[in-house]
C-alpha cells in the first residue's frame, strides 16, 4: 500500500475514533455537569478559534516546507533548523495566549456570558483553566503539522487515538467518581494537553532526518517563509471573522443554556470535519511535492480523485443528518428537550459544514502553489459582504438565523470561488469539479435519502429506528459510491479483488 493510501486510512481511523470519543460522551457530560456547563465548552471552543489566529499559518507552513524539502538530502540540516526556529516562535505565542486568556477572564465573566444556574465564580475558574489548556494545545498544532509534512500520519493518528480515548473516557470517569464540576472537566483536559504536546514533540524530533549536528535557530529561514505564513495569517483572520461571528454574537445574546444547545448542534454538525481532515491532511503534502517538481498531470489526477472521494465521504452522511436530525438526536441523547431545541440547528449547520468541506481540497491546492492571496481576498470580500448579514440574522432570529448565515456564506464559496480558482490553476477543470466531483456523488444519495424520509413510520421503537437509520446511511453511501466513477472502480479493484491491469497498473492506479 502506498504512503498516501496508508495516511488516508490512518487519518480516517484516527479522526473517526476522535469523533466517536467526542460525540459519544456528550450526553454524559451534560448529564453530570448540566447544559450550562457544556455551554462553557462552547465558549472554550470559540476562544480557541480566536487565539488560534496567533498560529499565523506557521503549522501549515511547517507542513508544506518539510514536505517540499523531504526529497532533497542537502536540505536535511535545514529541516531541523527550520523546526527549531519556528518552535521557539510558536512557544512564545502559546505562552502569550495563556496569559491573555487569564487576563481577560474577569471581563468575560462580568460582561459577556450569561449564566443562570452556575455561580460566576465557577465560570471564572473555568476560564482560567482554559487559558492553561490553550497554552499547550496551540503548540500541539505545530508539532502535528510537522509530522504531517513528513507523512508520518500513521504514527500521529496512533497518538491521537490514545489521547482522544483518555480525554473522553477519563473525563467521564472523573465527573462520575470524583467531581461533577466544569472545573474538574477542564483540569483533566489540561493534564492531557500537557502530556499530548510532550509526546508529539518527541516523535517529531525523532523522525526528522539525522545529521549528527545540533539544530539551531536560523533567522534567514524565517525570512524565507514569512510571506507564505503572513498570507495564511491574513486568511485565518478573515476566516475567523466569518466562522466565529455567529458564536460570538450568540454567546452574548443567548443565555448560557441556549448557547449550550447551539454548541451541541455545532458539535454534531462539525463531526463531518472528521471525514474531511483525513483526506486533506494526506493530500496536502503530496500536492506540495508535485507542485515543487512541476508534475501537472499527476497533480490534476490526484486532485480530482481526492475531490470525488471527499464528496462521497461527506455528502451522504450530511444528507442523512440533515433529513433525520430529530431521530438521530433522540437516539444519541434520549432527551426530548435537547431534540426540540437543537434539531433544526443541526440540519442547517450540517448543510453549511458540508459546503465548507467541499472547498478544502481546492483551497489546499492554492496553498500548495503558495497562492495565499486567493484565500485572503475571497475571505475579505466575504467578510465585508456577509458578516453584517450574519450579524443581522443572529440578532433578529437567534441561533437559527446564525445557521442560515453559515449556509449562505459557504454557498458563495462553492458557486464563486471555484470559478476564480480554476481560472488560474488547473484551468478549465471547474466543470469537471462541479459535475464529476460533486453532482454525481450527491444526486443519488439525496434521492435515496428522500425516499427513506417519506416512508419513515410515525411510531417506531428505539431499536427499529436505529435499524432504519442504518439502512438509510448504508444505501445512500452505496448509491453515491456506485455512481461516482473513481469510488466504483476502487470498490471493484480493491474490495472485490477483481484486478484488471493495463500494463502493470490496476484500474485505480491507471
Amino acid at each position: 500500500m502506498s504512503t498516501i493510501k496508508k495516511n488516508i486510512v490512518a487519518n480516517f481511523v484516527g479522526s473517526g475514533w476522535g469523533a466517536l470519543m467526542s460525540l459519544a460522551f456528550v450526553p454524559l457530560y451534560i448529564k453530570f455537569m448540566g447544559i450550562e456547563s457544556y455551554g462553557l465548552v462552547g465558549i472554550y471552543v470559540s476562544l480557541q478559534s480566536i487565539f488560534g489566529l496567533l498560529d499565523m499559518g506557521i503549522s501549515t507552513t511547517l507542513n508544506r516546507e518539510l514536505a517540499m524539502r523531504m526529497p532533497r538530502l542537502e536540505k536535511t540540516q535545514e529541516m531541523r533548523n527550520l523546526v527549531r526556529t519556528l518552535e521557539i516562535v510558536y512557544w512564545a505565542m502559546a505562552i502569550t495566549v495563556g496569559v491573555v486568556v487569564v487576563g481577560i477572564s474577569s471581563p468575560i465573566v462580568q460582561y459577556w456570558v450569561k449564566p443562570v444556574v452556575l455561580p460566576r465564580s465557577t465560570v471564572y475558574q473555568a476560564i482560567l483553566i482554559m487559558g492553561g489548556i490553550m497554552a499547550f494545545q496551540l503548540p500541539l498544532r505545530f508539532y502535528s503539522g510537522g509530522l504531517m509534512g513528513l507523512e508520518k500520519q500513521v504514527m500521529l493518528n496512533c497518538i491521537n487515538i490514545f489521547f482522544a480515548t483518555m480525554r473522553g473516557l477519563g473525563a467521564v470517569l472523573i465527573l462520575w467518581q470524583i467531581s461533577s464540576t466544569i472545573q474538574a472537566f477542564f483540569i483533566w483536559q489540561l493534564c492531557l494537553s500537557i502530556l499530548n504536546v510532550i509526546t508529539v514533540r518527541t516523535f517529531l524530533w525523532e523522525n526528522l532526518p539525522k545529521t549528527g549536528a545540533r539544530s539551531h535557530i536560523q533567522k534567514n529561514l524565517l525570512f524565507s517563509v514569512w510571506r507564505f505564513a503572513a498570507g495564511l495569517t491574513g486568511i485565518s483572520l478573515a476566516s475567523l471573522m466569518l466562522t466565529q461571528t455567529d458564536k460570538i454574537i450568540l454567546s452574548k445574546t443567548l443565555t448560557l443554556e441556549m448557547f449550550g444547545y447551539y454548541t451541541l448542534a455545532f458539535s454534531m454538525a462539525g463531526s463531518l470535519m472528521n471525514f474531511i481532515g483525513p483526506i486533506s491532511s494526506a493530500l496536502f503534502p503530496r500536492f506540495s511535492r508535485l507542485v515543487s517538481i512541476n508534475n501537472q498531470i499527476e497533480l490534476n489526477a490526484i486532485y480530482h480523485k481526492g475531490c470525488q472521494f471527499l464528496s462521497v465521504i461527506i455528502l451522504p452522511p450530511a444528507i442523512v443528518v440533515s433529513l433525520f436530525s430529530s431521530e438521530i438526536l433522540l437516539l444519541w441523547t434520549s432527551n426530548p428537550v435537547i431534540v426540540k431545541n437543537s434539531h433544526v440547528l443541526v440540519s442547517l449547520l450540517t448543510i453549511g459544514v458540508a459546503l465548507n468541506g467541499l472547498m478544502y481540497l481546492p483551497f489546499l491546492l492554492t496553498l500548495s502553489y503558495g497562492w495565499t492571496k486567493f484565500g485572503l481576498y475571497s475571505d475579505i470580500i466575504a467578510a465585508i459582504t456577509l458578516v453584517p448579514l450574519i450579524y443581522f440574522l443572529s440578532t433578529q432570529y437567534g441561533a437559527v438565523g446564525a445557521a442560515i448565515g453559515w449556509i449562505i456564506l459557504n454557498s458563495g464559496y462553492v458557486l464563486i470561488c471555484i470559478q476564480v480558482l480554476h481560472a488560474r490553476l488547473l484551468k478549465g477543470e471547474q466543470w469537471r469539479w462541479y459535475v464529476n466531483d460533486v453532482l454525481c456523488p450527491i444526486s443519488p444519495a439525496l434521492i435515496i435519502a428522500l425516499i427513506w424520509r417519506i416512508f419513515i413510520p410515525n411510531e417506531i421503537s428505539r431499536y427499529a429506528l436505529f435499524a432504519y437509520l442504518s439502512g438509510v446511511s448504508i444505501t445512500t453511501l452505496l448509491a453515491s459510491i456506485i455512481v461516482n466513477p473513481f469510488s466504483r472502480l476502487f470498490i471493484i479493484d480493491k474490495l472485490f479483488k477483481l484486478k484488471i491491469f493495463f500494463g502493470n497498473k490496476s484500474i485505480v492506479e491507471k
